[in-house]
């Protein structure tokens, strides 16, 4: 579409009841980012209330018209995803306004390929509108929805404002607070939960602490809690969260187990662990409406009254099918429905079973296939292949959760964004500790594949070559663990966690992953980068398969206008509980700078500045750990050590630099008496 140009939904498809607002862009860097927002206008162009304006604190309205879905990794970089109902919409909104906004003096024209994209309620683009004319901007209104009538119209925007999301914000009504305590940038108010304990993760799970939620729910000693952004209005609604600290156990001694809603010890064979885990979450769903909204809203279910079942039987030819589970969504006298195909303890999905439910959905008129599994979908690359009669008018989409993005969210609701009430609270904690419990069989993605011995083999003996499909398959299984690793952090932080993709838009992932098999193949390395929300740089992930070891690492800036000695001396006092065997490297203009341990840097940090004068320009953080060996989970697999050492790294290296960020200033950096003591 053209900027400024309209079209009518109905003119575009027969059911846009729910549609699926996507805005994307991508970053050379890795480290562009900008947040969503929605506002809901009425007939002067201005919002009812500050209720109306949905954002990163207000994801989603009581009447489930609008739902941020939060971002998911393309192969460019990352779409952000606003699920709309529009039969929801209430009468006196006359227009829905999609908008984005930049903090922290960045600005649009620093991005790539921005753009907007409608889709309908099985994911099918409707239209696209990019945007080529960004510059200063630190907020875009992307486009908006609007009513003629009775009838639903689009219309590409692309406008700018200079004065970011509070500019854009008060032009439409809204009262933004600018006052810089808590409650006035932390969005709506939270009440706790006095419940029992929190859910205990896995035998053998690490339980390194994290800056936002230790293990006892306190702050690690020495720990700065990330900055919060003041991005939005104060909003006045009333949200459950668990508590932050357990209350005193009543048990005479640890051996005293807590009483279960759900559980899961008894469970011995892959059939019992799939009907469990289904009944589990999808009586969980209906009960929880900010969950059951939450999960099926990106597959274009609409906002209503939901109902779930198990074990339906269905005809299907001569051997009637019996899908683990069925979802119905009614509003307004008409039902949205989808099969649920379950698989759990890393059993892979069968094709023949998801095309026959595609087929039986297609014949009886609903509209979704689910498939639920440990695996974690990429773009690209189906975990099945099923085929659709193009002659059928009725779509059915076929939609992919994985079990780490069910305790995802799971853990976002309840420990960060509450829910409704406490009863909803403790119903989705139970449901996370059975997702965890180790016999659940509903942990995330498990198994590098059985193409990791051989590539790790061909690697050490020097007889892998390019183009060998088994890389492939490596590089694949070690995209899902990266995306896995970023929801577990995402929802442990409350933050946004992401992989970092540098590739243009459009790429064919396909392609890229090829490349990256190749150099695979050469380097015998496997690399990643994830942008978590608040931390100063990029984590980077580096899996040496030639010498089994791990490496993680982030680059961080040297403050503006700051003497280099005064910088190298604040960032050894903020790293004072760091491990003594944390590598750093300074980082100068044209190269690298002096390199050494922390245990040996500590008592000289004059020694970390270059010798010639060269200007300081940053800093290279870096701890390593031995990688684990076999392919799986287990205490000695590699999946294990890659958790391990990021959650190492997380809590005792990046968590300590939150406050160790660019200083404006207006000198450039002084020079500094060559002899420092």
């Amino acid at each position: 579409m053209a900027k400024g140009s309209n079209v009518g939904l109905a003119a575009l498809s027969d059911d846009t009841g729910s549609v699926i607002v996507s805005l994307r862009w991508s970053s050379a860097t890795g480290d562009g980012d900008a947040d969503v927002s929605v506002l809901l206008l009425d007939g002067n162009g201005k919002v009812r209330s500050d209720a109306d304006f949905f954002f990163y604190n207000n994801p989603a309205a009581a009447d489930g018209s609008v739902q941020l879905l939060g971002k998911t990794p393309t192969d460019s970089g990352s779409e952000d995803r606003i699920s709309l109902d529009l039969t929801a919409v209430p009468r006196d909104v006359e227009r829905i306004v999609v908008a984005a906004s930049q903090y922290g003096g960045s600005c649009f024209g620093e991005l790539d390929d921005l753009r907007v994209t409608l889709a309908d309620r099985s994911g099918e683009a409707l239209l696209g509108f990019s945007i080529t004319d960004a510059g200063v901007e630190s907020a875009f209104i992307f486009s908006e929805l609007y009513r003629r009538g009775e009838e639903w119209k689009f219309r590409a925007i692309g406008q700018g404002y200079e004065t970011g999301l509070a500019g854009l914000a008060t032009d439409f009504g809204i009262d933004i607070d600018d006052a810089s305590d808590d409650d006035a940038v932390d969005g709506p108010a939270v009440e706790q939960v006095p419940k029992a304990d929190e859910p205990r993760p896995p035998a053998g799970e690490s339980t390194a602490a994290f800056p936002t939620q230790s293990a006892s729910g306190a702050e690690p000693v020495g720990v700065e809690p990330p900055a919060r952004r003041a991005r939005g209005p104060r909003t006045a609604k009333k949200k459950v969260t668990l508590p932050k600290v357990a209350k005193k156990s009543l048990a005479e001694n640890d051996s005293w187990r807590p009483a279960r809603l759900f559980p899961v010890p008894s469970l011995k064979s892959d059939k019992e662990r799939e009907l469990r885990a289904t009944s589990v979450l999808l009586s969980v769903m209906a009960e929880v409406p900010e969950l059951g909204r939450r999960l099926t809203a990106a597959f274009g279910a609409p906002a209503g009254r939901m109902q779930t079942f198990t074990e339906v039987t269905l005809p299907h030819g001569d051997t009637p099918k019996r899908p683990d589970g069925v979802i119905r969504v009614e509003r307004a006298g008409k039902l949205w429905t989808a099969l649920v195909e379950t698989k759990t303890n890393g059993n892979a999905l069968k094709a023949e079973q998801v095309q026959n439910y595609m087929d039986i959905a297609a014949r009886r008129g609903y509209e979704a296939v689910i498939t639920l599994s440990n695996d974690v979908a990429l773009e690209g690359s189906p975990l099945v292949d099923v085929r659709t009669d193009g002659r059928r008018k009725h779509k059915v989409a076929l939609w992919h959760l994985s079990w780490a993005e069910v305790a995802h969210q799971a853990q976002m609701l309840i420990r960060h964004e509450g829910v409704g009430n406490a009863a909803h609270a403790w119903l989705l904690q139970e449901l996370l500790h059975y997702l965890q419990h180790e016999n659940s069989g509903c942990h995330g993605f498990q198994n590098m594949g059985p193409a990791w011995v051989p590539v790790r083999n061909g690697i050490d003996t020097e007889t892998l070559c390019q183009g060998d499909r088994r890389a492939v398959e490596v590089v694949e299984s070690w995209e899902r663990l990266i995306r896995q690793v970023c929801l577990r952090l995402g929802g442990e932080l409350g933050q946004k966690a992401l992989p970092v993709q540098r590739a243009k838009r459009g790429s064919d992932p396909h392609s890229r992953r090829a490349v990256l098999a190749d150099r695979l193949c050469d380097e015998g390395r496997l690399t990643s980068e994830l942008r978590i929300d608040g931390t100063p740089g990029v984590l980077a992930i580096t899996a040496d398969l030639r010498t089994a070891r791990l490496r993680t690492s982030i680059e961080i800036q040297a403050p503006e206008g700051s003497y280099p000695l005064t910088s190298a001396k604040r960032l050894i006092r903020l790293l004072a509980e760091a491990p003594a065997d944390l590598h750093v490297e300074t980082l100068v203009e044209g190269g690298n700078g002096p390199r050494g341990t922390l245990e040996r840097l500590r008592p000289e940090p004059a020694d970390m500045l270059p010798k010639d004068g060269a200007r300081t320009t940053g800093f290279r953080l870096s701890l390593f750990k031995g990688m684990g060996a076999t392919r799986g989970s287990a205490e000695s697999g590699f999946i294990r050590s890659v958790d391990e050492s990021v959650d190492r790294f997380y809590a005792s290296v990046v968590a300590q630099l939150i406050s160790f960020e660019r200083r404006p200033g207006s000198r450039s950096q002084p020079a500094e008496p060559a002899a420092v003591g």
